[in-house]
């Protein structure tokens, strides 16, 4: 009789630490021996602030069930005094747009940690470890084949550079505070402006991606990506009169560019 033995999930999670402090918090627990699960994968940087948004979502895309962020403590930046705050502005704004790809945003954390908080870098793991493995894999508390969140944040990576231009231009945080921030992007000001100018943007992006793969009809893409018909029609009559799909021979949609 065969018996099947149910293996612990182990969470892949990928660590982006800035150099002069997390990363030597993380030094400083290795050093002292401090126990935490053996869960991380770390990308050392020089600041958090050079985390861009392509690198968290193509970490999850790759296969990371969590994205761990750590840098030094808001106004203690060893480069810029803003450049822990440009990684705050980019966490918050990541987990806007893994909410609406379909990734639980509470895989992804950011903390604060020096290098002198050795401690507080373990049970910040120990926490966040748990955390994760309490959502499963990647997909499972989402509920959606890893494949298709691989697709969608694929989408959200090429529309990174469009992002990077929209908030410089429209969504500059008011007051450089973390109170400020957390505020501004949690406002209904926010909300409305990510809507307009970022989260049609990331539709369209997932539609042009899936024309890239293979011609299909029109009829068939809104229940491909499980989207609105009457929000795929508008967005299709868009990126025609832009030019940037068209119809071949058959009839069918494709990406002209």
């Amino acid at each position: 009789m065969n018996m099947v033995v149910a293996t612990e999930f182990k969470p892949t999670i990928v660590g982006f630490l800035c150099n002069w402090c997390c990363y030597g918090g993380a030094d400083l627990c290795g050093v002292s021996r401090f126990q935490y699960p053996p869960y991380l994968r770390v990308i050392r940087l020089m600041c958090s602030g050079r985390v861009d948004l392509s690198f968290i979502f193509r970490a999850f895309a790759k296969g990371a069930d969590g994205v761990f962020i750590g840098g030094c403590h808001l106004n203690d930046c060893h480069y810029d005094p803003e450049g822990n705050y440009d990684a705050l502005g980019n966490t918050l704004m990541a987990k806007r747009i893994l909410e609406h790809v379909g990734v639980n945003p509470e895989r992804l954390r950011l903390e604060w940690i020096s290098a002198g908080e050795g401690v507080r870098f373990a049970d910040t793991m120990i926490e966040f470890s748990a955390k994760v493995k309490s959502l499963g894999p990647l997909g499972t508390s989402e509920d959606t084949a890893v494949a298709d969140l691989a697709s969608r944040l694929d989408a959200a990576t090429q529309l990174v550079p469009y992002i990077k231009l929209v908030e410089r231009e429209r969504l500059r945080v008011p007051v450089r505070t973390e109170e400020g921030y957390r505020n501004f992007f949690g406002s209904e000001e926010f909300t409305e402006l990510f809507n307009g100018l970022i989260l049609d943007k990331l539709v369209m992006s997932r539609i042009m991606g899936f024309l890239r793969k293979q011609p299909v009809p029109a009829v068939e893409i809104a229940g491909s990506l499980d989207l609105d018909p009457s929000e795929v029609a508008r967005h299709l009559h868009e990126l025609t009169e832009h030019g940037l799909i068209k119809f071949d021979a058959g009839e069918h949609l494709v990406a002209a560019v």
